[in-house]
């Protein structure tokens, strides 16, 4: 499991990158919760880009998946 922070720093800044559940070690429902708020206020670091992948999982259409792009450095 890699940690969000180790992720957003391998990229330069104004790539683009998924994050996933998978990837950080969470169930997607979690991920959901926390991919919420980036949608709505962006990432530590970045800044979510495009449509996320939703998976469905009792009946409910969970994000499973993002696509982001990381912030210029200032």
């Amino acid at each position: 499991m890699a940690k969000l922070e180790d992720i957003v720093a391998r990229q330069k800044p104004g790539a683009k990158f998924v994050l996933s559940a998978q990837m950080l070690g969470m169930e997607v429902e979690e991920f959901d919760t926390i991919a919420t708020i980036w949608i709505a206020e962006g990432g530590p670091g970045f800044a979510p880009t495009g449509v996320p992948f939703r998976k469905v999982i009792d009946d409910e259409f969970l994000i499973a998946r993002i696509t982001v792009t990381k912030n210029a450095e200032d």
